[in-house]
């Protein structure tokens, strides 16, 4: 690594300074904003029409740009690995790991080998960005001061994490070196790290419907506020409804006017760890692979950074195998990562999605192997549902353990292709009617239907166990005839917490084997009871809940090294070994927590988890005096299929969400399509809007709003009209 280079004015190579708009520019912007229009309900949720699709992806990023630029910003500060431009020395090895994988000219390469028609979509979205930003100077981008087209394909795809994200930033200092302080969290680092990531999706055949019709949840889990609520609709055929990902024009979990689509995390094992044996000879490296050894690829990364004393910038040089960039080291060995990079066919894959009207044409668009982080629940008015499997697996040599780093210098660990659909677990209209996935296996997704694991290589899922949602799914879906848009409602938010009652009862037993004479034994013997009466489930007035979830974290805790040791979950082990001490301990610490910070152990649940949206500020501050609205569902680890990943902060002894549900949405398909939903906090990330945290009341309580798909559905509840800059 070079040394710190301070420089007056860094303007980084590929990325020139705003130039002033054209006229031409500023009048091809106005032409297409006059084909484009924009209606806001009174949820402020913009409907968005254009003659041709590209008007319609030009208006709905001017509308997302509206609703909240900094995030769009920050999400493709992150993606093109410069967000040190923005926030400084902390975010040097993420935006280093970024540029491991991407640069500015390799995506210009790809944009020039995009096709036609893409490359309409990419410049109306530059475009819109830019003529926002021409429309509302006051809006003031910490770095992207311009947005070319080919920027849209630093990011394709809308998870919250991608691939990417399993590169651990500390051992990527490690290798390379610097006195860089560690990396800080970045936006896709929001999640509580004991918070389970993912989603829920779950689809239902007509024949267990009252209507006799297709049903779909819509349920991601992410970060609070990730994504706008949007519909995009243009009279050459596009009309997709749901939630886009800051900054991306394609609908990410969504439907249209005959089918629908939602995102789980998938366990699929699809990212390389390449154990590379190298030589130095002549001050050059070289890597065996057979009975050769080849030249290990050496380049320059510059990443630059903003300090108090102007734009520096710090260089590092990189190495490379065929199989990908080196990333750490291992057991004296280079560890090299690969994963797949196909920008242009991901962005392809996520937006033709949107256009697909039933299964066979989705199906075809899976056909392009891109969507590889993430399984698939679907649905269509044609009576199809459907669960599609991470379709981005590499074919591998089943001798090799690919859990763990292969060794580089044999061929037979090179991919061999990719799975086809066929070849992965996939279901389409299984007998049971119903099938799910909650970011657990497949194995379970429709009950006895469900494809069978022994079937399929085993880096197809990684999961060792069934999840406590999993659990809960299957008991909320099984041996169901008559589901309804309100009742798959209802399903999403069933209150029963499985976790809970696999691990309470041997904390019941541990106490019941206490002796009398142990102090424990009598100062226990009321929260006992209080547990032993729970029907375990959550609700705001359940003392229970929060003597549980606290006791849940306490005793996990103090489980979690053994547990890990013993390879099954903490919950698992505290459900089958944990020691009676251990157990009743974490009860005793979790009853004092409880009145320490409440007054009382007998504290109601939702006086202490609680929503709060106080700024637009990506890294959200809380405080117990500003206004705050009870929730009653809890985190996902205790099985809850409604999410609410809540925690305390520095200075606040009550719990506030950050992550978990996000948007929800119950769609029904046939002759027409029917949708409620609601999002977490607003549309709006300005705190003087009405629409900041108007949904707040109705997210905490699972009160679903009808969405007005339907320009039928819009009249009388039109907040305004306008185009684009109007």
């Amino acid at each position: 690594m070079r040394p710190l280079i301070l420089l007056a004015l860094l303007i980084p190579a590929g990325f020139a300074a705003a130039a002033a708009q054209t006229p031409a520019e500023i009048a091809r912007w106005e032409r297409q904003a006059a084909a484009v229009t924009i209606t806001r309900d009174h949820w402020g949720i913009a409907h968005v029409r254009g003659r041709t699709d590209a008007d319609a992806v030009f208006g709905m990023i001017y509308a997302q740009a509206e609703d909240d630029f900094n995030r769009i910003e920050v999400n493709y500060l992150n993606a093109m690995g410069r967000l040190a431009e923005a926030e400084g020395e902390s975010q040097i090895w993420r935006d280093l790991r970024m540029k491991l994988y991407i640069s500015p000219d390799s995506l210009r390469a790809w944009y020039g080998r995009s096709p036609d028609w893409l490359r309409v979509l990419m410049t109306a979205w530059a475009d819109g960005l830019n003529f926002f930003l021409y429309k509302n100077p006051r809006v003031a981008p910490r770095v992207l001061k311009r947005f070319e087209p080919w920027m849209a394909l630093s990011f394709t795809e809308g998870s919250i994490g991608g691939d990417i994200e399993g590169i651990n930033l500390n051992q990527l200092q490690a290798l390379y070196g610097g006195a860089a302080p560690a990396p800080a969290p970045g936006p896709d680092q929001a999640l509580d790290e004991a918070e389970p990531g993912g989603s829920n999706g779950i689809a239902i055949a007509p024949s267990n419907t009252a209507s006799g019709r297709a049903l779909l949840l819509i349920n991601p889990h992410t970060s609070f506020y990730f994504r706008d609520e949007i519909q995009m609709t243009s009279d050459e055929g596009l009309n997709a409804y749901g939630a886009v990902t800051w900054g991306q024009f394609f609908i990410y979990q969504g439907f249209n006017a005959t089918a629908g689509w939602m995102h789980t995390s998938s366990g699929v094992d699809n990212i390389d760890e390449y154990l590379e044996t190298i030589a130095e000879r002549g001050g050059r490296y070289f890597y065996r692979y057979g009975n050769e050894e080849r030249p290990v690829t050496v380049s320059t990364i510059t990443v630059p950074y903003r300090s108090a004393a102007g734009m520096l910038e710090r260089q590092f040089t990189i190495y490379r195998t065929h199989h990908g960039p080196v990333v750490r080291r291992a057991d004296g060995k280079w560890v090299a990562v690969r994963l797949m990079q196909e920008p242009v066919k991901a962005l392809v894959q996520s937006y033709t999605r949107t256009r697909a009207k039933h299964y066979d044409e989705f199906r075809k668009t899976m056909e392009l192997y891109t969507n590889s982080s993430n399984n698939t629940i679907f649905a269509d008015a044609q009576g199809n549902i459907a669960y599609f499997h991470s379709n981005f697996i590499p074919r591998r040599d089943p001798r090799f353990d690919w859990s763990r780093p292969v060794d580089g210098s044999d061929p037979a660990t090179d991919w061999q292709g990719l799975l086809s659909i066929d070849e992965s677990p996939n279901l389409r209209n299984p007998a049971s009617g119903w099938l799910y996935n909650a970011n657990n296996w497949p194995w379970s997704a429709a009950g006895p239907s469900s494809p069978r694991r022994e079937r399929f290589p085993s880096y197809v899922e990684s999961g060792r166990e069934e999840s406590a949602r999993g659990l809960h799914a299957i008991r909320v879906l099984e041996n169901r005839k008559d589901f309804t848009v309100e009742s798959l409602r209802s399903a999403a938010y069933d209150s029963y917490l499985p976790a809970f009652e696999r691990m309470i009862p041997p904390l019941l037993r541990a106490w019941e084997a206490t002796p009398d004479s142990d102090p424990l034994e009598a100062r226990l013997a009321e929260p006992i009871r209080v547990l032993r009466d729970w029907d375990f489930r959550w609700s705001e007035s359940s003392v229970p809940t929060s003597l549980a979830v606290f006791w849940g974290e306490e005793v996990t805790r103090r489980v979690a090294a053994d547990a890990r040791q013993a390879g099954v979950s903490a919950d698992v082990y505290v459900a089958t070994r944990a020691p009676r001490a251990v157990l009743l301990e974490a009860l005793a610490a979790a009853c004092d927590r409880l009145a320490a910070d409440f007054g009382t152990w007998r504290t109601p649940w939702g006086q202490i988890n609680r929503s709060q949206r106080l700024t637009g500020d990506i890294v959200h501050p809380f405080d117990d005096a500003g206004p705050s609205i009870p929730v009653g569902f809890t985190s996902a680890r205790w099985g809850s299929l409604a999410s609410f990943g809540a925690r305390p902060y520095p200075r606040t002894k009550k719990w506030y969400g950050t992550s978990g549900n996000s948007f929800v949405a119950v769609v029904e398909f046939g002759d027409s399509v029917r949708a409620v939903a609601v999002t977490a906090g607003g549309v709006s990330g300005d705190p003087k809007s009405p629409h900041f945290n108007d949904q707040a009341p109705r997210y905490s309580v699972g009160d679903l709003r009808e969405v007005y798909f339907y320009p039928s559905q819009l009249r009388g509840r039109i907040e305004r009209e306008y185009h684009p800059g109007g």
